[in-house]
């Protein structure tokens, strides 16, 4: 299959976790005048979804003859797409893409949209990770005979899309073939994805998974000549470049949009909707709205039922608060909510520091560099720190121990989410179960662990109303981080035990220092970092097949 051993793939790549993804940023666009490159707003409309990936970025466009031009790297967006880059992107129709890191891996390989030639020309990007790679990756060697190049599913899920179209043996397709071919890929895949693609001269596609838990939607445009169209992973992207009637794309539902027009199709059997309930806590930008639902509204009716419970938990240990103080950024919403309903003055004491690079800071400097705590507004009081969730705990531990540097009498910390005890699969790369601070322990335990007088958490069932209150057509949300249950099913203790293997901040740092020079394989010389990390298995060569402008005068 490859140019490593059918083994070596299976070993890190087969529990079906194949890059060890975070939350992306997807984003597609197509210009009803091709003679307008569309660079310039995909580059702007990355910078919108920055917070869903600030590792790497790619934009990949389509112009005329139907050839593409690419631009991908490690980096933030503003850093990538200088003038230079964006003039060398052509075209009036593109795909773009933010990541988040892979496990081990800085290469430009890992860095999407992806990009295979046959059949017609077809770019990708994901967001989301397939739980059945292993079976895939065998369907890939043994049937379709594709080389899958980085240890990505993103590159997976895009071979397995070409496969389905090769099977119609068409010189040139139209919709209904692709909508077949979507199917055909929906059948095979297990897990969160949601996908925008290109065609070479075609036009631009989104797809979502039958069960809706990664978000894409899509807005229009009308200008002088046409309509504009536009895919992204979150609507403020749309707000922002002037788009409206944004309309999330459904559970297991294809559109394809072409400067003929737009032709949408369920294609997967209906299943449970249920998107996942973490981008409303943390990820999505507040002034978004996904599947109907504002995440700035989400959160305000999240601190309103925080305050709830924060008030029955101090009453049962006789403890009286005198500020509330927010964890920036993402639990601002909420704590200016609970700090009105419970009539406690807000202050905003914890001070982010925007412009703190990453180089030169010890691991045990980088919070202390990231935050400041005002003295004036801890000192000799009992402070409610609110947080969006726990998850190690370790930040947590630093800001508790901070607040009481500077003089705070009582630390009690209130997460707006429940207790994160379990592992996410549907990407995004939390710690294994053990390095959850909330795993096999109860709510004193993780106070303690913290450093904390008190801990109180948001009740599941708080917090799912929350959400659901604002488009409660929505029944079932993913809370698998919180429950163990995976909505998808195929989740087993022997799934979840791999990945955590894979996850394991120890092999994460053997990738990232053992870096050393490996031997040759298969004729081929590769570093020895190449299977856990997802980098290019012949060398360093950025990319395959399409020419990279990244960094070229």
């Amino acid at each position: 299959m490859s140019l490593i051993s059918w083994q070596a793939n299976i070993g890190f790549l087969g529990m079906g976790c194949l890059g060890d993804t975070r939350l992306c940023g997807i984003l597609g666009l197509l210009l009803h005048n091709a003679s307008v490159d569309a660079a310039p707003e995909i580059s702007e409309g990355l910078s919108l979804l920055q917070h869903r990936g600030q590792d790497a970025c790619g934009i990949v466009t389509c112009g005329p003859k139907g050839r593409f031009f690419q631009c991908k790297a490690n980096g933030m967006v503003r850093d990538v797409f200088d003038e230079n880059a964006i003039a060398k992107l052509i075209g009036g129709m593109g795909v773009g893409h933010v990541r988040y890191p892979t496990a081990g891996s800085s290469d430009h390989a890992e860095a999407q949209p992806f990009y295979v030639n046959s059949p017609y020309g077809i770019v990708l990007a994901h967001n989301g990770n397939l739980i059945d790679s292993s079976s895939l990756l065998q369907y890939m060697d043994a049937t379709a005979h594709r080389h899958i190049n980085t240890s990505s599913d993103s590159e997976l899920l895009l071979n397995l899309f070409a496969d389905n179209l090769q099977k119609t043996g068409k010189i040139r397709i139209n919709e209904d073939d692709i909508f077949t071919a979507i199917g055909g890929l929906m059948k095979q895949c297990t897990g969160a994805y949601a996908c925008v693609a290109m065609i070479a001269g075609f036009g631009i596609i989104a797809f979502r998974d039958p069960n809706g838990i990664r978000p894409v939607g899509m807005a229009s445009r009308r200008t002088n000549t046409g309509r504009d169209y536009l895919f992204a992973s979150e609507s403020i992207v749309a707000d922002a470049l002037g788009f409206s009637e944004w309309e999330d794309v459904k559970p297991g539902e294809a559109v394809i949009i072409t400067r003929s027009g737009v032709s949408k199709k369920q294609v997967a059997a209906h299943a449970t909707f249920a998107p996942d309930i973490f981008e409303f806590v943390y990820f999505a930008r507040p002034d978004s709205v996904l599947d109907g639902i504002s995440v700035y509204r989400s959160r305000m009716a999240m601190g309103d039922a925080l305050a709830v419970e924060v008030e029955r938990v101090l009453k049962e240990c006789g403890i009286t608060v005198d500020v509330v103080i927010p964890v920036p950024d993402t639990s601002r919403v909420a704590a200016l909510n609970l700090a009105q309903k419970l009539s406690l003055p807000y202050r905003e004491a914890l001070i982010k520091n925007r412009y703190v690079g990453r180089t030169f800071i010890m691991p045990n400097q980088q919070m202390r560099r990231k935050l400041n705590a005002m003295a004036l507004e801890f000192s000799g009081k009992n402070v409610l720190l609110v947080d969006d969730s726990i998850v190690r705990g370790t930040t947590s531990e630093e800001i508790v121990q901070m607040a009481k540097d500077v003089g705070a009498k009582k630390v009690i910390v209130a997460s707006c989410a429940p207790p994160i005890r379990h592992s996410n699969v549907y990407g995004i790369d939390m710690p294994s179960r053990t390095e959850l601070v909330a795993y096999e322990r109860n709510t004193e335990e993780i106070a303690e662990a913290i450093g904390a007088d008190l801990v109180v958490f948001q009740t599941l069932p708080d917090l799912i109303a929350s959400v659901r209150q604002f488009n409660p057509s929505i029944s079932t949300f993913d809370c698998s981080v919180f429950t163990g249950e995976y909505i998808t099913g195929g989740v087993n203790e022997e799934y979840l035990h791999r990945l955590e293997s894979l996850r394991a901040d120890s092999v994460k740092n053997k990738v990232a220092v053992g870096q050393s020079e490996g031997s040759e394989v298969n004729g081929f010389h590769t570093r020895v970092n190449m299977v856990a990390s997802g980098g290019p298995v012949n060398g360093a060569d950025n990319t395959v097949g399409l020419h990279n402008t990244w960094n070229i005068s």
